[in-house]
């Protein structure tokens, strides 16, 4: 039998309605082929999220990821601008910087070119001698760098609309809260053995709350209200209200702005193809989500406090108290997630019928057919 390919798949998928869809193929998950595809026609041609901008604070301040396999670094240069470069030397391609950190120039650990925070090249030892160097000539190549609600935004595609074109609709739904004014206290990086999309798909759906999250935050919800309304263009979102046994995701006791349901309501906004932020009234959370082959998904997991706990002379206690279960959540969904993906390699793999809980799926699969299509 002629084996299908995983975009065509997929199209078949999504042309189903709603109301009779099912999980994304197989295929879309384990084929390294797609895999391909999603990294050029979905990573290289989307708004990435490599965390907060209150990461990068101070003159020098600096971060280094991979889009699409692109080597790059993110820094604040001497004018407090936010740039994104390659982090690949001019001179013989050796990885400029590793990691995060502060640095006054960066400096090749090969041979010693150094540059300036601005991507422009500052030396460049024992050259003098070859007649086609320009050292005025020479820079990092840079690439679209945005700071957008306290988030900061990379692009490799010139041409690629602004964030808030792309993800036009977010304020009229949360632009009551504020996040550009929350303040991440945490940031981690991890890996997991599972596709990246089973991960996003994970958080796009509160359906698996209660059985997935029963030693932690199961219990602080019901199905019942769970709203999963239509998603936009550019992201999904559904909303919960939680009671006080999750009492950091109720306002602040101090707040006498929201009123009624606002004062308990989370929500979990899926900004495509990879940023997944949870926001409530007292603490956010985010995973900034990277491919790292079809079996494993590299994860960028920070978070923090509204500014009412902020302010709040408990502080430390309450992002103590946030940061345990925060951590506690992450495990259990680790665990739900490579279930997900061991479940995957069965010959006895098939997708099944979708909830109406989990309508963000479902938007989430067309969006990638329509980029990947088949």
């Amino acid at each position: 039998m002629t084996s299908i390919p995983a975009a065509a798949e997929l199209a078949r998928n999504v042309a189903t309605p709603f109301e009779r869809a099912e999980a994304m193929p197989v295929s879309v998950y384990t084929s390294p082929d797609f895999l391909a595809r999603e990294q050029s026609e979905i990573f290289a041609k989307s708004w990435i999220c490599a965390g907060r901008g209150d990461a990068l604070a101070a003159q020098g301040d600096y971060l280094t990821l991979e889009i699409a396999g692109e080597p790059l670094i993110v820094l604040r240069d001497g004018d407090g601008r936010l740039r994104a470069m390659s982090n690949v030397c001019r001179h013989r391609m050796s990885l400029l910087l590793e990691g995060r950190g502060n640095v006054r120039t960066i400096t090749c650990p090969y041979h010693a070119w150094t540059y300036n925070l601005d991507g422009s090249l500052r030396g460049a030892p024992a050259m003098e001698r070859n007649g086609s160097f320009c050292k005025s000539d020479t820079r990092l190549p840079e690439i679209r760098a945005e700071e957008w609600k306290g988030w900061i935004l990379l692009a490799l595609d010139p041409g690629l609309p602004p964030p808030e074109e792309v993800l036009g609709g977010l304020d009229g739904l949360v632009g009551y809260l504020g996040m550009e004014n929350y303040t991440e206290t945490f940031r981690e990086e991890h890996r997991w053995n599972t596709n990246w999309k089973i991960l996003a798909e994970n958080f796009m759906e509160s359906y698996h709350l209660p059985m997935c999250h029963s030693g932690t935050i199961g219990g602080a919800s019901k199905l019942s209200e769970m709203v999963c309304p239509e998603g936009f263009p550019g992201f999904n979102y559904h909303h919960i209200l939680k009671d006080g046994r999750v009492p950091l995701a109720l306002a602040h006791p101090s707040n006498a702005v929201l009123e009624g349901d606002d004062r308990r309501r989370t929500w979990l906004l899926a900004l495509y193809p990879s940023l997944l932020i949870t926001l409530t009234p007292g603490y956010f959370w985010y995973l900034s989500l990277m491919p790292d082959g079809p079996d494993h998904v590299k994860i960028l997991f920070g978070g923090g406090l509204s500014p009412d706990f902020m302010a709040d002379p408990e502080a430390e206690a309450h992002f103590a108290a946030l940061k345990t279960l925060l951590d506690e959540v992450n495990d259990e969904d680790r665990g739900c997630t490579e279930r997900v993906w061991k479940g995957l390699q069965s010959r006895f793999a098939r997708p099944g019928a979708l909830s109406h809980l989990e309508r963000p799926n479902y938007e989430f699969a067309r969006w990638i057919s329509e980029r990947i299509p088949g």
